[in-house]
């Protein structure tokens, strides 16, 4: 079957920010560290040592200040991403920058969680609106060896999150072969619980060698199977899950809504691309699956006054898909890139 994404609706009052593809560019992923607690075997390799220094990662100042400018261009939902973004201790004082800008219609966070419990509130108090987290496996010695994180650690961010009262708060599950699929099931129930979506992300090939991908790699269809296929899920393309590509279902044995990403198998996955990513030292990537950037640091440091420009010209550089098919090798690992 075909996994293809869901149409971004428009929204009439706001200005266009169109690639030339006629594709609505409104969405920007900031990545504000990349550094990380964990260490996930799909994000961030065993011998990675390669922080961006501290004076290479821009301020919170600098960071609003794009966001601004990107919010001017026409973006208009931004999410805050790591690495792990809760190891900034400005994290409330970047979310509240960014928040208070009136044309913005959303602010989200992704994190894995396990940080998250003393902080839930005050992020939320901060500005942001939803939260997804990274849960890979329920068994606690599987979730260890996915991530080097505790499973306890991450339960009490999770239900911190429920009792801080975000708009959404969803789950995001990266499909190992040979590793999680005999979670997905639990990782449902699980996701029903607790009345939240949960996700099933294909593995990308930006951190582990090809042969340790080929090896992991387990598709979405291969997962919508897994879970019962068309007897258990029942598509439900009206369901409003964020600005991401996943394409939803309801599970029927659980009543859990499930979305499937699928960047490596779906026929025309870049199709609908709505996002830029901005990496936590300062370049802006029109495509997580291209090496091309565009150096904001310097402007913001030495420019003169340039940004919204340079966000247009990464928008004029979005290329129509991504080269992952194509033997792409990352020159750095996602954690460096920000999701």
């Amino acid at each position: 079957m075909s996994f293809s994404p869901p149409a971004i609706p428009s929204n009439p009052a706001s200005p266009d920010l169109r690639d030339s593809f006629g594709r609505k560019i409104d969405y920007l992923r900031v990545s504000i560290t990349d550094q990380c607690n964990e260490r996930c075997l799909y994000c961030r390799p065993a011998a990675y040592r390669g922080w961006a220094p501290r004076p290479e990662h821009l301020s919170a100042r600098e960071l609003i200040h794009v966001v601004q400018q990107a919010v001017r261009a026409g973006i208009r939902h931004v999410r805050l991403t790591g690495g792990e973004p809760l190891l900034r201790p400005d994290l409330a004082e970047i979310a509240r920058g960014i928040s208070c800008l009136p044309e913005l219609h959303s602010l989200s966070l992704s994190t894995n969680g396990t940080l998250l419990a003393p902080l839930a509130l005050d992020l939320r108090d901060a500005g942001i609106q939803s939260i997804n987290l990274s849960l890979d496996a329920l068994h606690p010695d599987l979730y260890h060896q996915i991530t080097g994180g505790a499973l306890n650690d991450f339960l009490e961010g999770f239900r911190s999150a429920l009792s801080a009262g975000f708009q959404q708060i969803k789950l995001n599950c990266v499909l190992l072969r040979g590793g999680n699929e005999r979670e997905l099931r639990p990782l449902v129930r699980f996701a029903a619980e607790h009345q939240v979506p949960i996700r099933f992300i294909e593995l990308m090939p930006l951190t582990l060698l090809p042969k340790q991908r080929d090896q992991l790699f387990l598709s979405a269809q291969e997962a919508w199977k897994i879970l019962g296929g068309e007897e258990n899920l029942t598509p439900d393309p009206l369901f409003q899950g964020g600005q991401g590509p996943a394409r939803y279902f309801r599970d029927r044995p659980s009543g859990a809504m499930v979305g499937l990403i699928g960047a490596m198998t779906t026929p025309d996955f870049c199709s609908s691309c709505n996002k830029l990513r901005l990496t936590a030292d300062g370049k802006l990537r029109p495509c997580l699956g291209r090496h091309g950037e565009i150096d904001l640091r310097e402007e913001l440091r030495h420019g003169t006054g340039r940004t919204e420009k340079l966000v247009q010209q990464a928008v004029d550089q979005k290329p129509k898909d991504h080269e992952f098919l194509a033997g792409y090798e990352p020159a750095r690992p996602m954690t460096a890139l920000g999701g």
